[in-house]
């Protein structure tokens, strides 16, 4: 008889997959918060897509704030019981590999890691809204008022930034905690102050919010055509919470830390955005103006015509730091995806990208890896923002979709009775209890209705020629199926955990 080397009960998780502990345990509670709030990132977000919101449906659209988080919520919670159970690197790809099969589990971890990278890219396009308004200087290609001068500088601004997140994250795990730490905690604080000052402004009531004001008006469906396309500002934002227990390897008892920070995360983004978001509407000067449902206006707008003097200045650098911790984050997690797998040989070259440096324990090579290939996304997009638009979209969807390949086969094991697991009560773990049959099966429904409407071929959303206004189908099919193609010429043949990560076995 062989068992695994020990392993104690609150690093858990290892051991169910026969893997020995290799990155460095040092993150704390509040830096797990900090993961998973920080990919969700309150102020990137919402600063990022108020405009398409509000431009698409008017101040109605908020209702999807709600509405997502509702549903966001009862994926969030199945998650927080397997964070209990299995707090592993790369948590998505592990999860649906335990409560489904090895091709499930790939197939998910190729979609949530094609999608991670296509998302730093995204992310840190975000700069260009803010930097310039903050200094003329950083508008360092032309002058910005051109689509290609915008275009090639958010690009510049871009890639330096990923060259930041990708240092950090070579460093070590210490210091990406550290600068996610800080970072957090500055755009917490900001944005409580945000939504505080934008509160003491208001010029107008609630009854905003139960009125189309006119939008969805000559379209086939109404209003409600109008308000599904807008969701999608909402539905891009709550996501990412899963971060805290994909660094569980790294954390101290990721058993009870990283379901509560899980928790944390999505309800202190829908509190505190929601409040930004309502204020903001609730006090901004004049509605019908339309720089605010505009790219270069939005949400910054409103803060900009709203705060006195250098205030506004202050809570526009407060938005950059949260965009760098934000695609830290995203860097970081995706970092610990590639890692684990590689360390199952579930990618090209897995014995080296899934080697630890063992000075700093954490991986450099997907780190490097990662960031060529996210500042080749830019470059390559740099003519394109169209179709930029159309892969970040596409991205969010396959995300989506990899939180269904863990959510469909939790609910098949409920179902079969067995699932939760009889540790998790009988260690004093986060379980549902008798709320988790319907909350699954509520998560399941939601993941396939949001799915199906962030994929819904609507030239609004994707343009056109026609394989962008079908881009979800189209670009979903090529990378899901170039990897299952290689999955099955040879992944399949060799896929296994390496022998320098197998965990030692005793007699």
């Amino acid at each position: 008889m062989t068992i695994p080397a020990q392993q104690s009960s609150d690093e858990g998780g290892l051991d169910d997959f026969g893997y020995r502990e290799s990155l460095d345990r040092s993150i704390g509670k509040f830096a797990s918060f900090a993961a998973g709030v920080s990919y969700i990132s309150i102020l990137t977000g919402t600063f990022q897509l108020f405009y398409f919101g509000f431009g698409t449906a008017g101040p109605a659209y908020l209702w999807s704030w709600p509405m997502v988080f509702v549903g966001q919520m009862a994926v969030a919670l199945c998650f927080m019981e397997l964070a209990a159970k299995y707090p592993v690197a790369g948590s998505v790809y592990n999860w649906s590999k335990a409560l489904a099969s090895r091709v499930v589990g790939w197939s998910s971890g190729w979609l949530m890691l094609t999608a991670s990278i296509v998302t730093l890219s995204a992310v840190v396009l975000a700069l260009q809204l803010n930097l310039p308004r903050l200094w003329s200087g950083f508008q360092i290609i032309g002058d910005g008022s051109t689509p290609s001068s915008f275009a090639a500088n958010a690009v510049l601004l871009g890639s330096v930034l990923i060259l930041f997140t990708t240092l950090v994250n070579a460093l070590g795990v210490k210091l990406m905690a550290m600068i996610n730490s800080a970072g957090v905690f500055i755009e917490l604080i900001a944005a409580v102050l945000i939504a505080i000052i934008l509160a003491c402004n208001i010029t107008r009531g609630p009854s905003v919010f139960f009125s189309t004001n006119g939008y969805g008006a000559g379209e086939s469906g109404g209003y409600l055509s109008a308000f599904l396309v807008a969701s999608l500002a909402s539905g891009y934002v709550m996501y990412g919470f899963d971060t805290a227990s994909s660094l569980g390897e790294e954390t101290v008892e990721p058993r009870r830390t990283a379901p509560k920070a899980i928790l944390r995360a999505i309800l202190a983004s829908f509190v505190i955005g929601g409040a930004i978001l309502v204020f903001a509407i609730l006090s901004a000067p004049d509605l019908d103006d339309p720089k605010i449902g505009q790219s270069d206006g939005g949400l910054q707008y409103i803060v900009e015509q709203v705060m006195w003097g250098p205030l506004g200045t202050i809570f526009l650098i407060c938005i950059v730091v949260a965009v760098t911790v934000c695609s830290l984050a995203v860097h970081t997690a995706a970092i610990r995806l590639t890692f684990a797998m590689a360390r199952d040989n579930a990618l090209p070259f897995g014995e080296k990208l899934a080697r630890v440096n063992p000075k700093t324990q954490t991986p450099i090579i997907p780190a490097v890896v990662i960031g060529l290939i996210a500042i080749l996304i830019l470059v390559i997009n740099i003519s394109q923002p169209k179709i930029f638009t159309v892969l970040t979209s596409i991205a969010i969807i396959m995300i989506y979709m990899a939180y269904l390949m863990v959510t469909g086969p939790l609910l098949k094991k409920r179902l079969r009775g067995e699932w939760p697991p009889k540790d998790l009560a009988a260690g004093g773990y986060f379980t549902m209890g008798k709320w988790g049959l319907p909350v699954n099966i509520f998560a399941v429904l939601w993941g396939v209705g949001m799915a199906l409407n962030l994929a819904w071929p609507r030239t609004a959303v994707y343009g056109s020629p026609w394989y962008n206004t079908w881009g979800a189908f189209v670009y979903i099919g090529i990378i899901l199926g170039s990897g299952l193609i290689w999955y099955a010429l040879k992944g399949r043949h060799h896929i296994g955990t390496l022998e320098s990560h197998a965990a030692e076995k005793v007699n």
